[in-house]
């Protein structure tokens, strides 16, 4: 090919000082015109067909790891190739132009080939996060440290080419170093073995509720990556934590608490001592006259108000439309203190969201406040000012 370009200029009558630039306008011209014919059917017609292909198909694999940015991933790849191809046939073979211009062709594509791999690790990415088994795993950090792996070896392979060293030269030299390298990604490392060790034990998904007061954090995780776990407190604010922190130390993670169907509520009242006695006449006739007595256990006709009232509180939250019946249901006494004796309500919401959580809490405690004179009852309070002064304010 060089011998019958030199030869059509001659016949063209080029002057002989300009053949050696016209000659190379004729092969740069020559071989951007392929590149583009090429890159132009690949654009026009190999991609839309690609396209058609895959959204003619129901399944979602074929849409993820063939998505546009991968084709044209792979489309880059042709030029560095026919470069590779046309280039022997401009030149002679111990030319030093050629041997220059293989050699940053080649880098090229090395460089496309890397670009390549990363896009297909993102895609495979998003691919098992639509897998039902695997989207609860938090494999980012996995992927992450595979583009790191084909960057590196990348880098290797280009600084043998300029250095004209075999790989395996630069490997023996990085080993060498292997302890300054160890200190560089250390945080890298450690987060690739945290995540693999999270992964595997299911200790931590995107989505789940943790709490690590020692981090200040209490919120959604919302991205685990190689190097950090990120959680969306609930004031909005955002909180990044090591991953290797997650496994070395203690977090609480409340994924339990939403996949059993229900949120416990553990709220105590504490009711002054000196209100609790046997039930007078008056208060029997009232508590039989509403059913509060049925299915309990009377000594000599005799019935102490709180036992009454305990019993009322039971049947009560096991009768609430939004109470989870299929979990623990108890009103129970825990040791008295100076406050008073401590009336224990546990129960579980049916259901996780945390409003609706909150309003059945405030419901229902307000029910029981109101609740606690009808059984001669008092809630134990602190005196204040108003008690002094015989219940006058100022």
């Amino acid at each position: 090919m060089n011998n019958t370009i030199v030869r059509l200029l001659q016949d063209w009558g080029v002057n002989p000082d300009s053949m050696y630039w016209l000659y190379w306008c004729f092969v740069v011209l020559g071989i951007a015109i392929v590149i583009y014919i090429v890159n132009l059917l690949c654009n026009r017609g190999i991609i839309p067909l690609v396209r058609k292909l895959r959204e003619g198909t129901r399944s979602k694999w074929d849409d993820i790891l063939l998505n546009d940015i991968v084709l044209k991933d792979i489309t880059r790849l042709l030029p560095p190739i026919l470069i590779t191809i046309l280039l022997p046939l401009a030149f002679s073979e111990d030319n030093h132009v050629l041997e220059f211009l293989l050699k940053v062709n080649t880098i090229y594509m090395i460089v496309v080939v890397a670009k390549m791999l990363c896009s297909f690790l993102t895609s495979l990415y998003d691919l098992t996060n639509h897998n039902g088994k695997l989207k609860n795993h938090p494999l980012k950090g996995v992927y992450q440290m595979l583009k790191i792996a084909v960057i590196c070896v990348a880098l290797i392979i280009i600084v043998s080419i300029l250095i004209n060293k075999n790989p395996g030269y630069i490997l023996t030299a990085l080993g060498a170093s292997a302890a300054v390298l160890m200190l560089v990604f250390k945080d890298m490392i450690m987060g690739l073995v945290a995540g693999v060790q999270l992964s595997a034990n299911d200790m931590l998904r995107p989505g789940d509720w943790i709490s690590m007061p020692k981090y200040g954090a209490d919120g959604s995780v919302i991205e685990v990556t190689l190097t950090t776990v990120k959680v969306q407190n609930w004031d909005m604010t955002i909180t990044t934590i090591p991953p290797y922190a997650l496994v070395s130390d203690s977090f609480q993670n409340w994924r339990g608490m939403e996949e059993s169907g229900g949120r416990r509520i553990k709220r105590s009242v504490y009711i002054d001592m000196r209100s609790i006695t046997f039930a007078t006449k008056e208060q029997m006739a009232e508590f039989q006259k509403h059913g509060w007595l049925e299915g309990l256990e009377r000594e000599d006709n005799m019935v102490v108000n709180l036992h009454v009232f305990r019993n009322y509180l039971e049947n009560y939250l096991r009768r609430h439309p939004r109470v989870n019946k299929n979990l623990t249901i108890m009103v129970r006494q825990l040791q008295p203190t100076v406050q008073g004796l401590p009336l224990e309500l546990y129960f579980f919401y049916d259901g996780t969201t945390w409003i609706p959580y909150e309003h059945l809490q405030a419901e229902i405690f307000e029910h029981v406040f109101a609740m606690l004179p009808k059984f001669g009852l008092h809630v134990f309070q602190s005196p204040m000012g108003i008690d002094f002064n015989g219940g006058q304010l100022g």
